[in-house]
Formats: C-alpha cells, sequence, structure tokens
C-alpha cells in the first residue's frame, strides 16, 4: 500500500486524557511506531505538541468525539495540520478495541491516506457559530417557557390565548401584570387591551374570568420575569452576533435576496458554513456535508430508503424554517418548487418538498458566496416553460378527462 505521509501521528482523545500514536521513518529504513499518553489539559496538549515536533510530526489525525477534540485540535492547529476524522469511517477490525489500538490505527489511516479530513472553519467563524447556537437554545428556551406560561393560564382558567393571538403582546402582557398585582376583574383586565384587540372585548371577559389562585400568580411571575431575561439575553447575543458579522456585510446583504432567508438565517447560514466556497469542490459536496440531499442506498439491483443522511442540525434546522417560509411567497421559483414536489410526493409530500426546498436554498447560497452576486429570480413559471408545450397540454387534457368531463380545445385569438 502506498504511504503518503511520512510523518504522522494519530490521537485517540477522552475527556481527561488521549493516546498519541507517531509513525516516522526509522533509521536504516522501516517505521518507527511510538505511543503516549498524555492528560488533555493545556500543559497536556502543549506537552503533546512539543513531543510530536521532536520526531518532526507534519499533520496529526484525530477522530471527533463528542466536544473533546476541540481544545486538543484548537491547540495544536496552528504548529501542525490537523485532521478531523469521521469515526463512521475508522471502523476498526473487531476485537481490537483499546486506546492505544485506536491511536495506532488512526496513525495508520492518516499515513496511507484512507481518510478524508472533516471540514473544521477557521477561528473567527467557529466563535460565530458559538454565538448562533446559543441565540438558537435562548430562543427555544423563550419558546418552552411561553408554552409553560400557557399551561398555567390554562390551569387556571384563564383562556387569554383562544382571544390573544400573542400571549406575550403588549395587551397580553398588561393583562398578566395586572392579574399578578391582584386584579381578578375581567371587565378592568379587559379594558386594558389595546389596538384591534378592542374589538374583541365581550370575548375577553368571559375568557379572562377564571380561578387565579395565589400559586398561580407566583408561578406566571417568576415566569414572565425569566421571559424577560431571556429576551435580554437574545439581545445581548444578537447585537454581539451583528458586531462580529461586520466584515461578512456584503455576504449577508446578498444572501437576503433569497426568498424566504431573512437576516437572522443568513447569519446562521454564514456561521455554519463560512463565506469561503472553495472548501468544497461543488455545491453538491456542501449539500452531502450538511445532510440535505437524498442518501443512496442501492443493493442487488434494489432501491431501499433514501433518507438524508445526518448532517448539522442547526444548519438544517435554519434551512428547513427558510423553505416552509419561502414556500409561502407569491409567483417565486422556490414556492413554485414546493408545490410541483408536494403534489408528486404524496402523503408524505409535505415534509419532503420542506427539504428539497432547503437543498434548493444551500446551493443558492454556495453559488450566491461563490461568484459574489445576488439572487436572480427564475419566477413561477420556470418549470411550466421548461417543459414541452404539446405534453404539458394532454397532460392537463387527461387530468380533465379522469374527472368525467369532455374537453374541445380551441386556439385563442
Amino acid at each position: 500500500m502506498d504511504r503518503l505521509i511520512e510523518r504522522c501521528a494519530g490521537l485517540d482523545v477522552h475527556q481527561k486524557t488521549l493516546t498519541a500514536c507517531i509513525r516516522v521513518p526509522k533509521e536504516g529504513g522501516g517505521r518507527h511506531q511510538e505511543t503516549r499518553r498524555f492528560a488533555t489539559t493545556t500543559h497536556g496538549v502543549i506537552v503533546l505538541g512539543d513531543w510530536l515536533a521532536s520526531h518532526g510530526v507534519t499533520l496529526v489525525g484525530m477522530e471527533s468525539t463528542g466536544v473533546y477534540w476541540k481544545p486538543v485540535y484548537y491547540l495544536l492547529e496552528d504548529r501542525f495540520e490537523c485532521w478531523l476524522l469521521n469515526a463512521q469511517h475508522m471502523h476498526n477490525v473487531p476485537g481490537r478495541k483499546t486506546d492505544v489500538a485506536d491511536a495506532a490505527w488512526i496513525a495508520e489511516l492518516v499515513e496511507h491516506g484512507l481518510v478524508r479530513p472533516s471540514f473544521v472553519p477557521p477561528k473567527p467563524i467557529r466563535e460565530l457559530r458559538e454565538l448562533t447556537r446559543y441565540r438558537r437554545v435562548l430562543v427555544e428556551e423563550r419558546a418552552r417557557e411561553t408554552q409553560r406560561l400557557q399551561r398555567v393560564l390554562e390551569d387556571a382558567g384563564i383562556k387569554l390565548t383562544s382571544v390573544a393571538t400573542d400571549v406575550l403582546g403588549v395587551s397580553s402582557r398588561a393583562m398578566l401584570a395586572a392579574l399578578v398585582g391582584g386584579e381578578r376583574d375581567p371587565g378592568v383586565l379587559a379594558g386594558l387591551a389595546k389596538g384591534r384587540l378592542r374589538a374583541k372585548l365581550p370575548e375577553l371577559r368571559e375568557a379572562l374570568e377564571g380561578r387565579f389562585g395565589a400559586h398561580h400568580r407566583l408561578l406566571v411571575s417568576e415566569l414572565l420575569a425569566h421571559i424577560d431575561y431571556i429576551e435580554e439575553a437574545i439581545e445581548r447575543v444578537s447585537e454581539e452576533v451583528e458586531r462580529q458579522m461586520a466584515p461578512f456585510a456584503r455576504e449577508i446583504e446578498l444572501l437576503d435576496t433569497i426568498p424566504g432567508v431573512n437576516r437572522r438565517t443568513a447569519e446562521v447560514l454564514i456561521a455554519e458554513i463560512g463565506p469561503d466556497m472553495s472548501r468544497f469542490a461543488s455545491s453538491a459536496h456542501l449539500a452531502s456535508w450538511a445532510g440535505m440531499c437524498p442518501g443512496n442506498n442501492e443493493s442487488a439491483g434494489k432501491h431501499r430508503s433514501g433518507r438524508t443522511r445526518k448532517g448539522s442540525p442547526w444548519l438544517r434546522t435554519a434551512l428547513v424554517e427558510a423553505a416552509q417560509a419561502a414556500s409561502r411567497t407569491k409567483d417565486t421559483y422556490l414556492s413554485a418548487q414546493f408545490a410541483r414536489l408536494r403534489r408528486r410526493a404524496g402523503r408524505t409530500g409535505h415534509k419532503k418538498a420542506v427539504v428539497a426546498v432547503g437543498h434548493t436554498l444551500l446551493v443558492i447560497a454556495y453559488h450566491i458566496l461563490d461568484r459574489h452576486q445576488g439572487y436572480e429570480e427564475l419566477g413561477a413559471d420556470y418549470f411550466t416553460r421548461r417543459e414541452n408545450t404539446e405534453v404539458h397540454r394532454d397532460r392537463l387534457v387527461r387530468q380533465l378527462q379522469r374527472l368525467g368531463y369532455q374537453v374541445r380545445l380551441e386556439s385563442a385569438a
């Protein structure tokens, strides 16, 4: 087997310790292999780096084990070429599962070029990832607290959510603050409504009559305080994201031209895939890395489930939300694609169409970032224009005939 890397090392990383195996040329020919164990503290990784440098190691490979690889990778990347390796690509021979064997196996795979490195973004993009992902966690936590608030109100017999669209809107917050303050008169509470909600005063009076007790008062007070804190935290994190996104303002502006993609989605795209598309050979490679394309599962001429494989859940969530927004746009290529795929896929059409449109959004983002050009709308009639006119006409006629109609065609003047 050809040897591609002369001096390399493999790391088997755990929470407290890591095992390192080096493979370097031996004097007089052959290969020298040596294994040592190090702590994963900063000092331990620095000692590891010195040991690797003393043997002239140029490339270090390590398995992506949870988050334990991150501090090791970040401390070594300035001194060596580091490869983060997919665990699914490195299955060892059964019965040889030890830390030493794993480290040696990783070193051998790297030495002979049998594995490919995973995409690890540069430091500025990694920092943006941490911020946008934490903001997503805060948004989801706010949604959970809002649901808890609704359950407490239901338990108290307060049917505010049956009348008001937003339980955290200006009118609803004023009513909840009055409830916490001790007000129980439904008429007084309903009188706090503002804007269009005042047209529903009779329904509000009926909905606000309940049995709001002392424990409900405590729970609602704590939930509202927690929601306020989360919203303030979201605002602070968003301000920091906006500050660190300043160098990518042009890319954000270009991505914002895609239907269904707003500024926050564009920020997630930059944080997850970065602005440099040269790291991906093509848009298809990017879609495969993100897990936003169908799988290929064929054996003996039989095609099995082609469900998408696992990718970045943060990127997938942003793309799915953007796809759902794009499907509701008017007279756009993406909305036409969604309607076409949903109709063709049958019972599971909605989910499949959303993922397919999400894939299209990712491909569009790739080309926008690669060419530095804004989105060009193809139009809702793109698929109709692409088809043969006669074939499309005959299909429509057959559909009407199956519904029991007799069709007679006349050319328009």
